[in-house]
């Protein structure tokens, strides 16, 4: 049995972001990450949610947290430290026969925390001899150039001395991350947290956002979309695995070949397994890996923008010069065809004669020799 228990502060009377602890965060409330992140990571026999409010304990009972009590209205107004809270609650438990060694305090409002740096904050305080190790990261800015304002709205320097001091000559600042406190029970503390007897967890600044304004919630919002694109955009893992491929491809100007281009979502003409293709035209081959192509349709189409022929008996192509782009071989997945010499000579003339400029034999000369 572990010797470390997790204790979840979550007030229900949050005045600026309305029921923020369990208000839905990509799809989960927002409790529900921290209580998860501490149930994966193993390192805890409890996961305790200290509330004073009946829907904040059901949610957090749904998805794994324990609530053996709920917390008086003494501990539960907007001067109430969370050191309180959690001797409340250490209090309790030893009133039932449960003594820790470790506690770890979790903010309901970190989703963004990664399990490796919680586990390695209790490695930390146990291999040493810490009172405390804590979530922490750098200043994004030099402390000693900021100012504050006087009375008359006019700027006045912390530090003047530093005014003129280059960002890089100055020693580097670290903040309070506000996701997880490890406190090693049992031992007498003589100083505040930030102090000797603490070691500091250090995070990227990525990973780091309060959560005080409804401005702060849309920006962590989308932080955590970037962070975990692969679950919103299945695209990308597609495309992930394209680049691990290892194609040999000799490709040519004028040849034809089937290319991935997205997600397959059920309907298109061409697919395989996941992947949607389309025939693209390689226009101008750029080096060994990489090529300007043209993607191809079979619906006939008129216009500046278009040009159509035929490279499969019975079949009209048309390219479709505006969706002319770089592409990678990777996305290669087999070969289809040649447009014929006339009429490749005569969709770059189109192309030329469509983005304004015309090439001169040469010019066209000097093109291939390159490729």
């Amino acid at each position: 049995m572990s010797d470390c228990i997790a204790i979840i502060p979550a007030r229900g009377g949050s005045k600026r972001i309305p029921k923020k602890n369990i208000k839905l965060f990509h799809g989960k409330p927002l409790i529900a990450y921290s209580i998860e992140i501490a149930l994966n990571s193993q390192l805890f026999s409890k996961v305790i949610v200290s509330t004073d409010d009946e829907e904040i304990a059901t949610i957090a009972r749904e998805y794994g947290a324990q609530t053996p009590f709920i917390r008086p209205k003494e501990l539960s107004d907007d001067f109430t430290h969370s050191g309180d809270v959690v001797n409340h609650a250490l209090h309790y438990l030893k009133t039932q026969g449960e003594i820790y060694t470790y506690v770890c305090t979790l903010y309901a409002t970190a989703p963004l925390l990664e399990q490796k740096y919680l586990i390695e904050g209790y490695n930390r305080l146990k291999t040493s001899d810490a009172l405390n190790t804590f979530s922490a990261t750098t200043m994004p800015f030099p402390i000693q150039r900021t100012f504050k304002l006087d009375q008359h709205g006019r700027c006045a320097m912390f530090t003047p001395q530093y005014f003129n001091s280059r960002s890089q000559d100055l020693e580097e600042a670290y903040q309070d991350a506000g996701q997880f406190y490890w406190h090693k029970l049992n031992t007498q503390s003589h100083d505040i947290l930030f102090s000797k007897e603490s070691i500091p967890i250090i995070l990227p600044r990525h990973l780091v956002q309060d959560i005080d304004t409804l401005e702060d919630w849309q920006r962590i919002e989308s932080m955590y979309t970037i962070l975990h694109q692969n679950i919103y955009d299945r695209w990308s893992n597609i495309k992930q695995k394209l680049n691990k491929r290892k194609h040999n491809f000799y490709i040519k100007q004028g040849e034809i070949y089937f290319l991935s281009i997205g997600q397959n979502i059920g309907y298109e003409t061409y697919g395989k397994d996941e992947l949607f293709l389309r025939p693209v035209l390689i226009f101008k081959k750029l080096n060994r890996y990489t090529f300007i192509g043209i993607p191809l349709t079979s619906k006939q189409k008129s216009g500046d923008h278009f040009f159509s022929f035929q490279y499969k008996k019975d079949t009209i192509s048309t390219a479709q010069i505006s969706q002319m782009r770089m592409f990678d071989i990777k996305r290669i997945e087999y070969r289809s065809g040649r447009i014929s010499t006339m009429d490749f000579e005569n969709l770059k003339n189109k192309v030329a004669k469509l983005l304004g400029f015309t090439i001169t034999p040469q010019e066209e000369e000097k093109l291939h020799s390159k490729t």
